[in-house]
């Protein structure tokens, strides 16, 4: 074990997937993973108690999801590096978790090396980029618009991907805390935005772009 190695907080609501990544960073001398949660608000109580200089978060977990909590710990005296390891593809999230100051996103099909190196880099304070999404802040950069997804509002794409993934909007209002009026007009918004005109439409979308797991 290297003198000062690098203190990673595994962030992830599925055990299997947090073993799987201590395994993959085990292997080297200078990475310690020096702390495990299984959501948001545990996430927040360590770095909030302790240093660590990089964070794994999910996208996807109950309660506050990986993009509020980044903001969050942003607000902590010594905030780690972030990086995203999601189920979901690249064009999903990326661009946010990156606009809101992400060291990088994976996917987690990601090979070992890819993640040693990306963890390595965001200790740095450096950002790692895989090609794909390095070409896809080319495009934006030169002004090309992408999906019209890009236009939704954080809450209301996890509205959207709910509706898609078949929720009632009795169970998404429960589920995200907020009200069925409220969802009922963040589905009108998400359908006037994307122009669509029905769920079946939305669902069809979402399949189409990638927004499913």
């Amino acid at each position: 074990m290297a003198n000062n190695p690098i203190r990673v907080l595994l962030v992830d609501d599925h055990v299997v997937v947090r073993n799987g990544v201590r395994l993959m960073l085990g292997c080297e001398d200078d990475i310690l993973i020096a702390g495990e949660a299984a959501n948001s608000q545990e996430a927040l109580r360590l770095v909030q108690a302790q240093e660590f200089d990089v964070a794994l978060l999910d996208v996807a977990m109950p309660g506050r999801n990986g993009l509020e909590l980044q903001r969050l710990i942003r607000n902590v005296s010594k905030p780690p590096a972030i990086l995203f390891l999601s189920t979901y593809a690249e064009e999903v999230y990326a661009m946010r978790a990156l606009k809101l100051g992400a060291a990088g996103y994976l996917t987690k099909d990601s090979p070992a090396p890819v993640l040693v190196a990306a963890v390595r880099k965001a200790a740095s304070g450096g950002k790692y980029l895989t090609p794909g999404l390095a070409e896809k802040i080319a495009i934006a950069m030169g002004g090309s618009h992408g999906a019209s997804h890009a236009a939704l509002s954080d809450r209301e794409l996890e509205v959207m991907k709910m509706i898609a993934d078949g929720n009632s909007l009795v169970h998404i209002a429960a589920n995200l805390h907020l009200s069925p009026n409220t969802v009922t007009t963040y589905r009108s918004r998400i359908l006037q935005k994307l122009d669509l005109s029905s769920n079946a439409e939305l669902t069809r979308y979402a399949m189409e772009n990638g927004l499913l797991p």
